[in-house]
Parts: structure tokens; C-alpha cells; sequence
């Protein structure tokens, strides 16, 4: 278990519930690696998002809504992104999407956010592998197709997975946030 680890912020924004469960399992996992506390978490319709500011690393999760669109939480405070400083902050994404019922917008509103919060300065890490995943199109790959912009979850229809996933990509943002 590391110690003495910066608190990390995790901001979610969630109608369905899915996006809260994977950002507090992903908080679980943080904390039974590194230890207690090592998670603030908020939620994007209900926190202020000025808070991302007292943080150096910070986890933003989004689901894609309906064909491809943003989250109510997530839509009504998009403009407020634009008044946040991502210089010198490592960001990490997840997103949570339906590949089989969307499959033309699988995740893609991590994209969207992913660009987002680039554009402001951010330092963005945990990029995951696309293998496993069956869907058509998405706005959450990078230029070469071959990863996500964040942690794909899909609670739908691969509900299976996601402790696995999690686990995994928690090891990968910890080493890259630089907590060997």
C-alpha cells in the first residue's frame, strides 16, 4: 500500500447511477491500494466544479447519452469548464457508454470531454486499449483508432468485466500520475 499520496479528485456526472458506481468503484480500488482518503469525489450537478483548481490530479467520468450526446450534470456546467486552469493538472477520463444499443456513439461524449479539458492544458493519462469492444464509431479514440481516451465501461452488456478493468486501469493512471 503507498502512503502519503496527494488526494486525488474524481468528478462525476450521472443520471442512471452507472457512472456514480464505476467512480466509486474506482475510488474503492484507489483507496485499497494507496490507503484511506486518497479520493475526494464529487458530483457535477451538485458540487462546484472551481474545486478541480485545489487539485494536481483530478478523475473526470461521463457517460454518453442517448446518440452521442453529453450528460444533463456534465451539459448544464460544460460552459464553467472553460473558467478552469488545466495547466500543470494530470487528468484521467472514464466513460461509460452502451456499444450495443449505440454503437454509433459508443463513449462518445469522453471524447468530447477529453477535448475539452486538453484545450484548457491538461496533461491527460489512461488512455485504454479498444480490444474487447464492439461497436461502430467513436469520438473517444485516438488518431490512430487503437485506444480510448479513458477507461471504457460498459455496464449494459459487459458488466462482467468492469472490476477487471478497473483494477487494471487504476495499476496503469497510479504508475502514470507518477505513484510507483
Amino acid at each position: 500500500m503507498m502512503n502519503n499520496i496527494t488526494p486525488i479528485a474524481l468528478f462525476y456526472g450521472s443520471s442512471t447511477c452507472y457512472t456514480e458506481f464505476v467512480g466509486e468503484k474506482i475510488a474503492k480500488t484507489l483507496e485499497k491500494k494507496c490507503g484511506e482518503n486518497t479520493v475526494h469525489i464529487f458530483k457535477v450537478g451538485d458540487d462546484d466544479l472551481q474545486k478541480i483548481q485545489g487539485y494536481h490530479n483530478i478523475i473526470l467520468g461521463i457517460p454518453t447519452w442517448d446518440y452521442g450526446e453529453l450528460q444533463e450534470d456534465w451539459e448544464n456546467h460544460w460552459p464553467e469548464l472553460d473558467q478552469i486552469d488545466f495547466e500543470n493538472k494530470t487528468v484521467a477520463l472514464y466513460g461509460v457508454g452502451d456499444q450495443v444499443g449505440y454503437p454509433e456513439w459508443f463513449l462518445d461524449a469522453l471524447g468530447y470531454l477529453h477535448d475539452k479539458v486538453q484545450a484548457r492544458g491538461a496533461k491527460l493519462i489512461g488512455y485504454w486499449p479498444n480490444e474487447g469492444y464492439k461497436f461502430s464509431a467513436s469520438q473517444a479514440l485516438n488518431e490512430d483508432g487503437q485506444f480510448f481516451l479513458g477507461l471504457a465501461i460498459d455496464e449494459e452488456n459487459q458488466f462482467d468485466l468492469t472490476e477487471e478493468r478497473i483494477d487494471r486501469w487504476v495499476t496503469q493512471i497510479l504508475q502514470e500520475f507518477g505513484f510507483d
